[in-house]
């Protein structure tokens, strides 16, 4: 055998072989029964949304609620300014979610004002004088900061919800942006019927807060306001209980000493106090913990509230110096309980969130569409096989071979890479045939021209395949190119078929062009000297 001939096959057997593990892996052989083989097959080809069964949700991000947290914290953040460096005013406020307006500088003290404000806001805000108003201003927010935190809301919410959907266990679940510039999120979960449970956490806000109580509990909020006759003390605020818990107010310090920011694990526990329930210890990083130990050590015997979405999780007495952990008791369900320290661990989503779609696509009609799928891949495939034996004669078995291969290093590749199939992907497979064909019979008929005008049989062939070959080519890369925008701007079904179809053309390059030429060259050298090709 020719040595060039011999490489060429041993290399086709080994990407041959290299397909058959990455569909089946290494069964036992013998194989006990072919369900093996199908499961074993099932196990390794992923099915996306409408081929498995599952939910699919769009949910929009208020993505205005971050902007208006954002002004709402600069006000903060100008009011505590203002009073470290004594500077009279009479009103800071925000306007909209936007806009803040401050009234009542002292007109001696502008100077001291405006140095504040160029200091810490103008790289965010931009100051102008208050209409009717003498001693006023208004801070806007520049909009290309708006823009920034909008766009900053979506991709944390996007990043938390895929966090804690992973960690629910599901298998390919899809969380991505949806449309262009809507802030929305797109959410395939295949395999999952009811979706309650992953809604839940979703949903769930898991802002942790350890902040110090400086008073309470209150039965309700007119009682806490009544103590203090009406007016809080600066830099606090009245936060209830959760309803599981009861109905007390307390009233605590505005601003954490540890956030949901700092946690660094947390976990289900057992519950040492009510047997069957179960509380969530948590630990904090490093640089919260040497804010937290002084601050512990500094308020012993002093109350400290648990704060989780912005109301009392529970209250505790300061006992000694606290460093890097503590616990949430609430007396928790075990479920209950993995969920919040689920929570925990993902974050906090920066805004809320509202569900635009919802539905559920049943495993039987995935069935079917496999099933369909299948038999209309199938059916191409040999109904196309059938033209190529008929119209090329022996020729066609090499477009038979080369097509079946084609198909084979598809459905490896998707397995070794983990890609889900869809629906739109076998409509891709299907057109892989097509074009699988097409480039066969660019190349059958050049050889035909090639031997009418009396060439011989393997120069024939060279010449075939030489000037097939920029022709072929040229068709595959303009459609790969139409894939990768159809990839860039189209949805989750767009974009699996033109990943399909991108894997069968490349498939289709190597099985047209080099498979194909050498199944011609072991057929030539098989023939009697004088022997035609039969084409």
């Amino acid at each position: 055998m020719n040595p060039n001939l011999k490489w060429r096959v041993i290399f086709i057997l080994s990407v041959f072989l290299l397909c058959i593990f990455g569909l089946i892996g290494l069964p036992q052989f013998p194989p006990k029964s072919l369900d093996d083989l199908r499961q074993n097959f099932a196990d390794r080809i992923k099915l996306g949304l409408d081929l498995k069964g599952g939910t699919h949700m769009i949910l929009l991000v208020m993505v205005d609620e971050a902007v208006a947290l954002e002004t709402g914290q600069a006000v903060n953040r100008l009011t505590q300014q203002l009073r470290d460096r004594n500077i009279p005013f009479q009103e800071i406020r925000n306007v909209d979610n936007t806009t803040i307006l401050v009234r009542g500088i002292d007109p001696n003290r502008i100077g001291d004002f405006r140095s504040v404000v160029d200091e810490q806001f103008v790289a965010a805000w931009e100051m102008a004088p208050a209409p009717g108003e003498t001693s006023g201003f208004t801070l806007a927010m520049r909009p290309g900061v708006q823009a920034n935190i909008r766009t900053l809301t979506l991709e944390q919410s996007v990043e938390t919800i895929k966090r804690r959907v992973s960690a629910l266990g599901l298998v390919e679940p899809v969380v991505a942006p949806h449309g262009r510039g809507e802030n929305e999120i797109l959410i395939q979960l295949p395999g999952v019927g009811d979706p309650t449970q992953t809604k839940s956490v979703i949903q769930a806000g898991g802002q942790l807060e350890l902040r110090l109580a400086e008073g309470g509990p209150f039965p309700s909020e007119a009682d806490a306001r009544a103590g203090f006759q009406g007016i809080l003390p600066v830099g606090t605020e009245l936060l209830r209980e959760q309803p599981q818990t009861g109905t007390n107010w307390f009233l605590l310090e505005r601003i954490p000493v540890v956030t949901g920011r700092d946690l660094r694990s947390a976990t289900a526990v057992p519950s040492g106090d009510f047997p069957g329930r179960y509380d969530v210890n948590f630990t904090i990083s490093t640089e919260a913990a040497r804010r937290f130990g002084p601050f512990t050590e500094k308020n012993i015997n002093r109350p400290m509230a648990i704060v989780l979405d912005r109301q009392v999780q529970s209250v505790a007495t300061i006992q000694g110096r606290i460093e890097d952990s503590g616990r949430i008791t609430g007396s928790f369900t075990q479920q209950q309980a993995r969920d919040l320290a689920l929570v925990l661990r993902s974050g906090a989503l920066p805004a809320s969130i509202r569900y635009l779609e919802e539905r559920t696509v049943g495993p039987s009609l995935g069935a079917d569409s496999i099933r369909q799928g299948f038999m209309a891949s199938v059916a191409s495939l040999i109904a196309v096989m059938v033209f190529m034996l008929i119209y090329y004669r022996l020729a066609g078995i090499n477009a038979a071979v080369a097509l079946v291969l084609n198909l084979l290093i598809l459905l490896a590749i998707l397995a070794y890479f983990g890609a889900a199939l869809t629906l739109p992907g076998i409509a891709g497979v299907i057109l892989t045939v097509g074009m699988g064909v097409d480039s066969n019979v660019l190349v059958f008929e050049r050889i035909r021209e090639e031997l009418r005008a009396g060439k011989a049989t393997a120069a024939a062939i060279d010449a075939g395949f030489g000037r097939a070959f920029l022709t072929i080519i040229d068709t595959h890369v303009t459609t790969i190119v139409s894939c990768v925008f159809l990839f860039l701007f189209g949805t989750g079904p767009v974009q699996g078929f033109a990943v399909t179809l991108v894997i069968g053309l490349t498939a289709n390059l190597f099985t047209a062009l080099y498979v194909s030429r050498t199944i011609f060259m072991w057929h030539v050298a098989r023939l009697p000297r004088e022997a035609a090709l039969s084409i």
